[in-house]
């Protein structure tokens, strides 16, 4: 196959920082019209990956070629210029401006000579392209008041209007539910089918074989390989991304179950969930799933004390409880990791010590002051526990990759005197082997005593670690389901019971 045959070609690229050689004799291949996933592990290098196509980085070895034709980029504006744009996991934008303003940033069409902003012509572009995507929302709506799935839809928009014929979409579906993902999907094919060239970056193997015709896989900086996706096996590329054989995905536990350690009775929130019951007993790992918007987060944080319940009971270790606030809930004895680690979870700028013993500063405070040798042991000794991959404690959040800044969670999580752990979403947006290293933590807590609420999407996560399943659909419990009646068509079924939903919920948030 001739050069000219690739839109994309990258050969030897390597780029080294102090004390770091993020991209080692990097190699990929993209044809003109198709959908390539890449994979590998959080810290593969990936983002860097991502950063030398566009423009943000310059290799310091290897060259790269477009259409055959070797080029340089000196920056951002240089790839943009090439008909090259990135689509990110988090979508940056301006949420107080509007849809067009968002799409066009950086390149307004303005009136030679005045530089008078043409704003028809933008509306009527920026209308066209979204109805390309299929988007229902006006240009002139505020970027804020989209869904992240629609703020999406812009950001592809926006590559559109740029003339890109490469799109990276990174992590694209990793916040988005099931239906949702469908439509990015079809607007991935749309593109295609147009002659865009997409690289497909995702840990989800859904993603890759849905999408992609080819395979791509990076570990440890360094190119592995590349396989057609039809002749590559899910055993196979969990080796090829992690270096070894995961023979257990799910290390479940055979654990000891305890006396009662939390019961809700019929609680309630008007507009969120209704009548919702369920008893949660040491050493459980309970499963709380359900379609997106069934309620489950919601349910969770009314626990937790972050709101509070309109109707119903919570017991907690056999006492009437309703907690005020999350300081109270964990003093008492309630441990909570939210969906969204980075904005709920971290403080990012802060190091990976002082943010896992952020929960307990008052064990080492006396009269005002900080004992910061206790504090330093203390974390030390917790992120070895959770095994969080770092030069030190000191090491800010932000650097780590996502499965290990989920790790700093869990840490955080050990630092009181729990018996209740709510995990939402736990493995959102890791890699297969962080995956498997976050179980285990879970199963090992589980063996510890905790009683754990694992509220979860994902059907395989919740099939191959809870003993019991509570399924949620609309703000109602649907079915409650024990392990050895445990089967995908099971919850499916409950999922989608209409049967629950007696009276209408006025939804005004996900799960």
């Amino acid at each position: 196959m001739a050069e000219t045959d690739y839109v994309l070609e990258l050969k030897g690229i390597s780029k080294i920082f102090p004390g770091i050689k993020a991209l080692d004799n990097v190699y990929f291949r993209l044809k003109r019209g198709e959908i390539h996933a890449l994979m590998g592990e959080n810290g593969a290098g990936k983002s860097t990956f991502i950063k030398v196509i566009t423009g943000v980085y310059t290799p310091d070895e290897g060259e790269i070629y477009l259409n055959g034709t070797k080029v340089d980029f000196r920056n951002p504006t240089d790839a943009k210029k090439m008909g090259i744009a990135a689509i990110y996991q988090h979508v940056t934008c301006y949420p107080d401006l509007s849809v067009t303003e968002n799409i066009f940033m950086g390149h307004e069409k303005v009136e030679k000579g005045t530089r008078r902003i043409r704003w028809k012509e933008m509306h009527e572009e920026a209308a066209r392209l979204l109805n390309e995507l299929g988007a229902t929302f006006s240009p002139k709506t505020l970027m804020g008041a989209l869904s992240v799935a629609e703020q999406q839809i812009v950001e592809i928009a926006k590559a559109l209007s740029t003339n890109a014929k490469i799109i990276i979409m990174d992590e694209p579906t990793a916040a988005l539910s099931k239906t949702e993902s469908e439509e990015l999907y079809r607007i991935a094919e749309r593109l295609r089918d147009n002659g865009a060239s997409i690289i497909f970056i995702s840990h989800r193997f859904e993603d890759m074989y849905r999408l992609a015709t080819q395979v791509t896989v990076f570990r440890d900086s360094k190119y592995i390989g590349t396989w057609n996706v039809n002749e590559i096996s899910n055993p196979d590329l969990i080796v090829a991304m992690v270096g070894r054989e995961i023979s257990q995905l799910f290390p479940k536990k055979e654990t000891t179950v305890g006396e009662e350690v939390l019961r809700v009775e019929g609680i309630g929130k008007t507009g969120y969930f209704a009548d919702v019951s369920f008893q949660l007993r040491r050493g459980e790992i309970l499963g709380l799933t359900g379609l997106v918007g069934a309620g489950r987060t919601e349910v969770c944080e009314t626990i937790f004390g972050i709101s509070q319940i309109d109707k119903g009971t919570i017991f907690f270790k056999g006492a009437k409880a309703q907690f005020k606030s999350p300081r109270e809930a964990m003093r008492q004895g309630i441990g909570y990791l939210p969906e969204d680690r980075q904005k709920q979870g971290l403080v990012l700028q802060w190091g990976i010590g002082r943010n896992i013993t952020l929960p307990a500063l008052e064990q080492f405070s006396s009269k005002g002051a900080l004992n910061h040798r206790k504090e330093l042991d203390l974390a030390k000794r917790l992120a070895e526990k959770v095994s969080v991959k770092a030069k030190s404690v000191f090491d800010l959040a932000s650097s780590l990759s996502g499965g290990n800044q989920q790790k700093v969670v869990f840490a955080k999580l050990l630092t009181g005197e729990l018996d209740v752990l709510i995990l939402d979403e736990p493995t959102k947006g890791v890699d297969v082997g962080a995956k498997s290293a976050i179980y285990e933590i879970i199963s090992d807590l589980a063996c510890a005593g905790y009683g754990i609420i694992l509220v979860s999407s994902e059907m395989p996560e919740i099939l191959g670690m809870c003993d019991r399943v509570v399924v949620m659909r609309e703000g109602r419990v649907t079915a409650q389901l024990d392990r050895d009646g445990l089967t995908q068509e099971a919850i499916l079924e409950a999922a989608m019971d209409d049967s629950a939903a007696n009276t209408p919920l006025d939804r005004r948030a996900g799960a």
